[in-house]
């Protein structure tokens, strides 16, 4: 895998700001753990809920957030959408078991850099993180048929 280059903020490198967003505690713990290994990223939130998600973001700014879509309180998608408005630089990122053709789209339509299958994150979690910050988008292999040509 290749390196993911820090941003240069004026003050030196820093690492890419991660927002994580997942309800079960046992998953985010993973998905901590999994960009933990990575120096160029840092996790400098969590939350476990689309409302605290959306406060989070507008108050951190992160340069990635990493969402669910089944969130309680509010989903992972709406709570995408507002953030859009109050943090338009994060870049966003779903991991969710959610894989039907619908939710995919909404996702990217509304600005999703990527989407991962949680089946496939520990494969593609870090892969999907090093695409997006290379400007590109990222959908995991069994997720990719659900994508029309005009958001690939």
């Amino acid at each position: 895998m290749a390196t993911i280059s820090c941003v240069d903020d004026g003050r030196g490198v820093s690492p890419f700001r991660v927002l994580v967003v997942e309800d079960y505690e046992p998953f985010r713990r993973f998905v901590c753990s999994t960009l933990g290994k990575r120096t160029e990223l840092q996790v400098i939130g969590e939350a476990s809920d689309g409302l605290e998600a959306v406060q989070k973001a507008e108050e951190l700014k992160p340069d990635l957030i990493l969402f669910d879509v089944g969130l309680p309180t509010l989903n992972g998608i709406e709570a995408a959408r507002r953030i859009r408005k109050l943090s338009p630089e994060s870049q966003i990122l779903f991991v969710s078991q959610e894989s039907s053709s619908a939710v995919v789209q909404e996702a990217l339509r509304l600005g999703a850099r990527g989407y991962v299958a949680k089946t496939k994150a520990r494969i593609d979690l870090l892969a999907a993180v090093e695409v997006i910050f290379q400007g590109r988008r990222f959908v995991s292999d069994e997720l990719a048929g659900h994508i029309p040509a005009e958001l690939g």
